[in-house]
């Protein structure tokens, strides 16, 4: 029996198997990245893809690897481990970790929204997974301090609060359906305090900018500013269909009798309407600006600028991972 022809080393597993130029190439690409079930994979099976994914981009092909199956594997490979560090993601700051971990937050959100206790309480579960995530996520090889990581936590926690809070008190004398958008309004506002403390650090010092073939060519803030911009305006449009369509759908539901009389499944039919709105939102969301994000050499910050041109001046245009 014929061997299978070996697998040619010259596939491209640095970069997703999509076209990242296109919207529907990067959705492709997140829908892998957000699998849930990555979260199910063992240790074994995490490390035998680091092993083949590592190989493959030293120049060695295993025996019968398919495309595939190196294209699975990388795919685990990303699920799991950091792409500028290389080290392995705490579990529940993977982006495969996601859709179940918010569905069951966010729902929680929307069904214990009257009381200022049960606000309290899930705005702040909230923001310490959204600390979580934003750490294992961030963009670079950028270590971060625990102070700085406490510092952003309360910030975006308190921030989350105070703005639940207050529009909560704003809203008492309004219909109940605009009650219901008091988590959206607190997750935006804590999203947009919380993402560029958890990254000051990048804003500072900036994120690697490299050419088209990888290679580093300094730090850039003016990177790391763009980054995050679009890391914000992703995280926002992730939570808005989850927080906005199960609202009017439970409102309809509880001027119906089947939720009067059981009022047990609000907060288990809530959650699952949060579920089917992420599987969608999030990594649609993801693909709105590519990962490998770019900008013109020229909008970069002088000295940065100076200093690519005297390695390559014919140089236009910089990249970026933007984190996510």
């Amino acid at each position: 029996q014929k061997m299978p022809p070996s697998l040619p080393t010259t596939i491209n597993i640095r970069e997703p198997r999509w076209d990242q130029s296109t919207f529907q190439g990067r959705a492709k690409h997140f829908f892998m990245v957000t699998d849930p079930r990555n979260l199910l994979l063992s240790g074994a099976t995490l490390e035998e893809a680091r092993r083949v994914v590592e190989d493959y981009r030293a120049g060695t092909v295993h025996p019968g690897l398919t495309e595939d199956q190196l294209w699975r594997a990388k795919y685990i490979y990303d699920s799991a481990f950091h792409p500028d560090t290389g080290e392995k993601m705490i579990l529940v700051g993977r982006m495969s970790a996601q859709v179940p971990m918010n569905m069951t937050i966010t729902g929680c959100m929307l069904t214990f929204y009257r009381t200022t206790p049960a606000v309290l309480f899930w705005q702040w579960v909230n923001q310490s997974f959204n600390a979580i995530v934003n750490y294992t996520n961030r963009s670079g090889d950028a270590p971060i301090t625990p102070s700085q990581l406490g510092t952003a936590y309360v910030s975006a926690t308190t921030g989350a609060v105070v703005t639940a809070l207050g529009l909560k008190s704003l809203t008492k004398h309004l219909p109940a359906i605009i009650g219901r958008y008091v988590p959206f309004a607190a997750v935006a506002a804590a999203n947009c305090i919380n993402i560029p403390l958890m990254r000051q650090r990048e804003l500072k010092l900036g994120i690697p900018v490299t050419d088209e073939n990888g290679n580093r060519l300094g730090e850039s803030t003016a990177a790391a500013q763009k980054a995050i911009f679009q890391v914000v305006v992703s995280r926002i449009g992730m939570a808005a269909p989850a927080m906005a369509i199960p609202p009017v759908i439970m409102n309809m539901l509880e001027k119906r009798a089947f939720l009067k009389r059981y009022p047990y499944l609000n907060a288990p039919l809530q959650v699952g309407l949060v579920g089917l709105c992420l599987v969608f939102a999030t990594p649609l969301c993801c693909a709105l600006f590519p990962q490998k994000s770019s900008m013109p050499v020229s909008s970069l910050e002088p000295e940065v600028q100076d200093q690519i041109r005297k390695k390559d001046p014919w140089l236009e245009t910089v990249y970026f991972n933007k984190g996510l």
